[in-house]
């Protein structure tokens, strides 16, 4: 699967701040794992499902500076969330997320995309039994999928207090958007937007080269 620009944002947004112990949902390539990995000396561990990406992303930690810090899992979230001894200060997630749309005749797409091997209510259930009481979760979805997991996530205990809103550039509308979530109810609800492009769509947006600078070669 290709590299997404919005998941390089999420790679890039994520806070590892006092963050001891760090999970990622969907590991997908590493991606995610990796871009967290020079921020942090926290270990990692990653968990994917599909083979062929789980292959590339042993490839792709074995050739990283971060072996001993990344251990990549090939298992479902939902296995592996029946060992009781695990929990994370920080949980990371750009899961399948299409709900009830129409699928690719792609196999591999289908599993990157839509949430047939995992649903919103089986990721907002096991990130409750994983996350610990003080832990926070990032997830990246969809604009019109948001609102649906951040009610779905209030029956498991997790609400949001902070969104990145994520447009091409100010005349589109939002395309994605960064929840971050905590088992504090009362916190109140913060939200910032990141365009990609100014306006002719030619130029990176300057807040967007600042949040990517550490990761894009071309800036």
């Amino acid at each position: 699967m290709k590299v997404c620009t919005d998941a390089c944002i999420l790679g890039a947004f994520v806070d590892v701040i006092n963050a001891d112990k760090i999970l990622d949902i969907g590991a997908g390539t590493g991606l995610l794992s990796l871009m967290i990995a020079q921020r942090t000396n926290a270990p990692i561990e990653a968990v994917e499902i599909d083979e062929d990406a789980y292959n590339q992303a042993i490839e792709n930690v074995a050739n990283t500076p971060f072996t001993n810090q990344i251990k990549v899992y090939k298992t479902r979230i939902q296995e592996f969330t029946r060992d009781l001894f695990r929990s994370y200060s920080l949980i990371v997630s750009n899961p399948p997320f299409y709900q009830n749309s129409l699928q690719s005749p792609d196999n591999q797409t289908n599993k990157a995309l839509h949430n047939t091997e995992l649903s919103f209510e089986e990721l907002a259930d096991c990130v409750a039994k994983l996350l610990d009481v003080k832990g926070r979760f990032f997830v990246l979805l969809p604009y019109s999928e948001t609102q649906k997991f951040v009610e779905i996530a209030k029956t498991y205990g997790l609400f949001v207090n902070h969104q990145l809103h994520i447009r091409h550039d100010e005349n589109k509308p939002i395309f994605r958007v960064v929840s971050t979530f905590t088992s504090d109810s009362n916190s109140e609800l913060m939200i910032d937007e990141l365009k990609i492009w100014q306006e002719n769509g030619k130029v990176y947006d300057q807040k967007f080269r600042e949040l990517l600078k550490d990761y894009y070669l071309i800036f």
